[in-house]
């Protein structure tokens, strides 16, 4: 049975620290970098929102939340979390991430997927790791399909967004055999952008 603690990983000059309240300023300005919240599709905290966007995240039993760091500046460029975290079947899932819109496109979230998966399968032993999306995010559900995921389907009349709506959910997984090439892809990909 997997148990998952906090945890500070890095690789590829991000770094992954439990979020906490000293990360707020960090977040907030991260969040205003595009003005992310004005998103209807993802859960990127308002300015106004950050500290309680933080204390929710802390108080969540199965949600162990990072913020995203840039490892040379140390600047916080985002946030991702494990949650859903079953361990009576060895799962987690990987979600409630977003990025400053100066680093989407870039090396870090390639970077973060392989610090989470890397952690998830071969440290915590998960068989399964879960990821989910709106289904009108279509960036997140193209970005979730390049990792290599496989889409379980939709859950219809799931969540509430944040604009009163109901989204559906769309989820996808990687089982552990899954894992090896998957890791492999990843590696090559960040080559490849490290080589443009």
């Amino acid at each position: 049975m997997i148990r998952v603690d906090p945890v500070t990983l890095e690789f590829n000059g991000v770094r992954l620290e439990p979020l906490a309240l000293h990360h707020l300023d960090g977040l907030r300005a991260a969040a205003a970098d595009g003005e992310l919240w004005n998103l209807r599709i993802t859960s990127v905290p308002a300015p106004h929102e950050t500290e309680q966007y933080i204390r929710a995240a802390l108080e969540m039993d199965n949600r162990l939340a990072f913020a995203v760091i840039d490892a040379a500046s140390g600047t916080v460029v985002g946030s991702t979390s494990y949650h859903d975290i079953v361990p009576a079947v060895d799962r987690v899932e990987i979600g409630y991430t977003w990025y400053a819109k100066s680093r989407q496109r870039s090396h870090v979230n390639t970077s973060c997927k392989l610090l989470l998966l890397s952690h998830a399968f071969d440290t915590l032993g998960c068989l399964v790791v879960g990821l989910r999306t709106d289904n009108f995010n279509y960036a997140s559900q193209a970005a979730i399909e390049r990792l290599g995921a496989k889409k379980d389907g939709t859950i219809r009349h799931h969540a509430p967004r944040r604009d009163g709506t109901v989204r559906d959910t769309v989820m996808y997984s990687i089982l552990r055999g899954e894992w090896p090439e998957i890791k492999s892809q990843l590696h090559y990909r960040l080559s490849r952008h490290a080589e443009s």
